[in-house]
């Protein structure tokens, strides 16, 4: 056993916690226990000693981690039973697979090397066990990484794949999804599932709801999906372009629920072949006649988004939170790039009009802002063609200008 812990609160965030709370099921279940608000709860033990999680908080635990990362795209159910199966919801077992040479750990039976390469190559990084491995014992990040695995399965090898496969396979390995020997696998899932759904119905989760939303501020809770920014059109726009076709298929994506990628500290961010795609869709829409390239605005974008209303109205902005959907906010940055242009009534250079966007155009000096414009060039080569990187000083804003 590589970790142990005596209570909840040892393993779990306090948001989840609160969340847990505030779980009627599970609160009940607690305080029938002696457990009480405001006091550590206590893990639940075996007769050997053993943490494990109750059907009841194994439920609770796959609801909100559904609810707050895979919204639509998995069922509760199907966690809380692979989980059964897995490992019998117990928390810090661990088994030895022979063949990988890996150790499958915690409730959801994930190895570290899955769940750091679900994290680096496929962009689940709610959570970082790359400088604490430990983490994957915790209840929500070990079954955060067991479903993230099972969505993966659903598309592996970029194919559709149906429930029984990604059951049979998440237990037995992708080779043996399909042979008789995983077969009573599945049986037992669906027994479990069933035995699930009968203690607990669907409609009682949305008691979670509520509190999840008062839990999370409204921009946290609208940035996990970039379909909850972006309207169909612009999603539409966005699946027409094949490397975000081929980058969103590969981490498992699927249209009407796109998730943002997440850094270590939780915060959203776009890749870099999101955001030049957002800059050729928005260029080629509104600013085709500004002289603004895809790559030009992608590299402002690397280095900070800048939103100002310059009479602009492609986009509706009522409150901030609207600057949060990625083309409303890469549209009026260009906008106000090509404003600057002019800035005073003056045709303006390129290093102005960088140094500009990034520090103020009444702030433009070689002292304060002329680092922003080496910072400008480097942010360029990462979105250029590189067989042209040795034109990335030359072109900038769309147009051929002098030797800088």
């Amino acid at each position: 056993m590589a970790i142990s812990f005596k209570y909840w609160d040892d393993c779990l965030d306090p948001e989840d916690m609160q969340l847990m709370w505030a779980d009627p099921h599970v609160s009940k279940e607690w305080i029938d226990a002696g457990e009480g608000p405001g006091q550590k709860v206590h893990l639940s033990r075996d007769p050997d000693g053993e943490a494990y999680l109750t059907q009841t908080e194994m439920m609770a635990v796959a609801a909100i981690t559904v609810h707050k990362h895979f919204k639509s795209q998995l069922d509760p159910y199907m966690i809380g039973a692979l989980a059964e199966i897995a490992s019998g919801r117990r928390l810090f077992v661990d088994n030895y697979d022979r063949k990988t040479k890996e150790i499958k750990a915690g409730i959801m039976q994930v190895t570290i090397e899955v769940a750091q390469w679900l994290g680096r190559e496929l962009g689940y990084k709610y959570y970082d066990i790359e400088e604490d491995a430990n983490l994957l014992y915790w209840p929500f990040v070990n079954v955060y990484f067991g479903a993230a695995y099972a969505k993966w399965l659903f598309s592996c090898d970029d194919k559709e794949r149906t429930e029984e496969f990604v059951v049979r396979a998440y237990k037995g390995g992708k080779k043996k999804a399909v042979h008789k020997s995983t077969s009573p696998i599945f049986q037992r899932y669906l027994y479990v599932k069933e035995a699930l759904l009968s203690m607990r119905q669907p409609e009682s989760f949305n008691d979670l709801t509520p509190n999840l939303l008062a839990n999370s501020s409204s921009t946290e809770g609208q940035l996990i999906y970039w379909d909850s920014k972006v309207s169909e059109v612009d999603m539409d726009a966005m699946w027409s372009q094949p490397d975000v076709i081929k980058e969103w298929t590969k981490s498992g994506e699927r249209r009407g629920n796109v998730r943002f990628s997440h850094d270590s500290k939780r915060r959203p961010y776009l890749s870099r072949v999101e955001v030049k795609a957002v800059a050729e869709i928005t260029i080629s829409r509104h600013l085709s006649s500004k002289g603004v390239t895809p790559e030009a605005l992608a590299a402002l974008a690397e280095l900070a988004f800048s939103c100002r209303d310059c009479g602009h109205r492609a986009y509706n902005v009522s409150s901030v939170d609207d600057l949060y959907n990625p083309f409303a906010s890469m549209y009026f940055g260009a906008a106000y790039l090509g404003w600057l242009s002019q800035y005073e009534g003056r045709e303006r250079s390129h290093e102005f009009i960088v140094q500009a966007y990034l520090g103020g155009p009444e702030n433009v000096s070689l002292q304060e802002t002329g680092p922003f414009w080496n910072k400008f060039l480097e942010a360029l080569r990462l979105y250029q063609d590189p067989k042209n990187s040795e034109q990335c000083h030359v072109i900038v804003l769309g147009l051929q200008s002098p030797q800088y």
